[in-house]
């Protein structure tokens, strides 16, 4: 008996604690005031603050709101990449890298409190229905839109739209009398991430990608399969100013350029276990010579990409140190239709440097500025000016040393160009004068510069209209003092910044790329490596160790990759 009865000990105990718990917890809430039972974790203190301040707090308060202002800060504790997105933004955002949007199909912009009509997308409803380059928007479905109430964010909100609605627009045109009015079924509109792809002279092409999206696999293959009819020698693929995208956009466009079973990228976290990525030998232009453009706006997946040719000594890597973002980020989504990006991982390439530059956590405004401390610090003008990590010392296949901890730093450094720039020329162009009178140039004298269909033809026509003057002129009424000695020490600068404005609203962005090419100081360089051959990068001197010297690629990779 005395056994039997001591079985019901812990249960007895157990009720106990549970009657003690509820009678406690009844009494604290009624008579305590300003107590409140919460259990002592972090989550729960955060739900019962919430609570705590729409119960309690002294003025009437949007919970939701409050919520809304504090996700921002929590993630910004973490790293400068986990992001919080509001559910009125998230669609903005993720269509840029979706590869299309549902649109009218204008490229736009907006002048003295009205949209103007920069160029009309070939093939897409605004042009179906007779809209034109130079065309003014001032009424959206049956109401004026003009003044203050027209902003960017604004007018994107009323031209988008869902695939097959309409939308109504009142236009006024140069040499009409009347408002024309135009009924647009919105339509899929591609947003392009391939910039420019043609023969840049008679044996090398040049490929210009502004984004890692869902579309810019396809687009690449095209791009390829175009320049290989043209008898494609060899190829320049600039991702200079490419702030990144998909991970797998890059590591699918990669293999098109590497050897069966290299690796690519690997990924690891807290909580991802390693995964490698590698090359499965289907690529197109696996032989094909290659130098790779990167800058201080080259950032994620650009880096991923430059990273495997480079670390695989693939192809010769151009131009400047790279941002040096090496987190990845996974979308998560709520049910309200917000979502946060959240870091899980960081990136390694092949030879196990992770390019992720420094950061303080809860420090995002000096991560910001950092590419400001470099220019300051002279290193977007001198190879000796940067300081590269000697504590992440990696090497490629052939074992040449590449360093982690801060972006990719190209084989050969082209410093930026500052020729002919002064204080007159900088601040025509911060106060975005130069954009605003060549959109006005463009706008008046459309009908005459759409008679010349190449780049050629209308930079003869240009050179004879003497442009600086008139810009000097136009820019003096809007504010700018005129400053003609330093006016004429620009004057290069000058004329190529209005020529470039006018090609791209007269012939469009492969025309402007093709245009800057031609006296693009890190393009001639990569032109200069193709022609001499130069492309594939040598290996370290040679040594006196014949052990050494017969070590095996992929074992050098591998063990660096453990040592990391």
């Amino acid at each position: 008996m005395k056994n039997n009865s001591n079985r019901f000990v812990p249960f007895w105990l157990a009720v106990c604690v549970v009657v003690g718990i509820a009678i406690g917890t009844f009494y604290a809430n009624r008579f305590s005031g300003n107590r409140m039972g919460i259990v002592n974790t972090s989550s729960s203190k955060i739900n019962a603050l919430m609570r705590i301040i729409d119960e309690k707090y002294v003025d009437t308060i949007n919970v939701n709101d409050l919520v809304e202002s504090a996700m921002p800060f929590v993630l910004s504790e973490l790293d400068p990449h986990s992001s919080y997105i509001p559910a009125k933004d998230l669609e903005a955002v993720t269509a840029d890298l979706k590869g299309h949007f549902s649109g009218v199909g204008i490229q736009f912009t907006i002048q003295r409190d009205t949209i103007h009509v920069n160029s009309v997308i070939k093939g897409g409803p605004s042009e179906k229905v007779g809209l034109m380059a130079g065309d003014r928007i001032i009424e959206i479905d049956d109401s004026t839109f003009v003044g203050k109430k027209v902003t960017n964010e604004e007018a994107m909100k009323r031209l988008k739209g869902e695939k097959g609605s309409t939308v109504k627009l009142g236009i006024f045109r140069h040499g009409e009398k009347n408002i024309l009015h135009f009924t647009i079924i919105r339509g899929d509109i591609p947003n392009k991430s391939v910039d420019a792809a043609y023969m840049i002279n008679d044996k090398f092409g040049f490929i210009k990608i502004n984004k890692f999206g869902e579309t810019t696999y396809p687009e690449l293959l095209y791009a390829l399969a175009k320049l290989s009819q043209e008898q494609c020698k060899g190829l320049i693929i600039d991702l200079r100013n490419n702030t990144g995208g998909y991970m797998a956009a890059a590591i699918q466009m990669v293999n098109e350029f590497l050897p069966d079973n290299q690796l690519i990228v690997y990924t690891e976290g807290r909580k991802s276990p390693r995964e490698n990525y590698y090359s499965n030998g289907t690529g197109s232009s696996q032989t094909m010579p290659l130098v790779v453009l990167v800058d201080e706006g080259s950032a994620s997946a650009s880096e991923i990409f430059a990273g495997a040719i480079q670390d695989n000594d693939r192809g010769l890597i151009i131009g400047r140190r790279s941002f040096g973002k090496g987190l990845v980020q996974q979308p998560i989504e709520f049910s309200d239709g917000s979502a946060i990006r959240l870091t899980i991982a960081r990136y390694y390439t092949p030879s196990g440097r992770c390019i992720q530059k420094p950061y303080e956590k809860g420090k995002g405004s000096e991560y910001e500025l950092d590419l400001l401390t470099r220019f300051e610090h002279g290193e977007f003008f001198s190879a000796d000016s940067i300081k590269q990590n000697k504590d992440e010392v990696c090497q490629t296949l052939k074992g040449r040393t590449v360093y982690g901890g801060g972006g990719i730093m190209p084989d050969i450094f082209v410093p930026r160009d500052t020729t002919g720039m002064t204080s007159y020329f900088r601040k025509a162009a911060n106060m975005g004068l130069i954009i605003r009178y060549t959109f006005d140039y463009t706008d008046q004298n459309r009908s005459k510069l759409q008679e010349f269909q190449t780049t050629d033809e209308l930079i003869s026509f240009l050179k004879k209209q003497n442009l600086l003057v008139k810009f000097a002129s136009w820019a003096e009424k809007k504010g700018l003092k005129r400053r003609n000695n330093l006016m004429l020490a620009s004057r290069k600068l000058f004329e190529f910044s209005l020529y470039g404005n006018v090609i791209y609203d007269m012939l469009g962005m492969e025309a402007l790329v093709e245009y800057e090419n031609k006296t693009d100081p890190t393009v001639l360089k990569a032109l200069e490596v193709l022609e001499k051959g130069e492309s594939l990068p040598k290996g370290k001197e040679a040594t006196t160790d014949s052990e050494e010297n017969s070590q095996d690629d992929e074992t050098r990779i591998a063990e660096n990759n453990r040592t990391k």
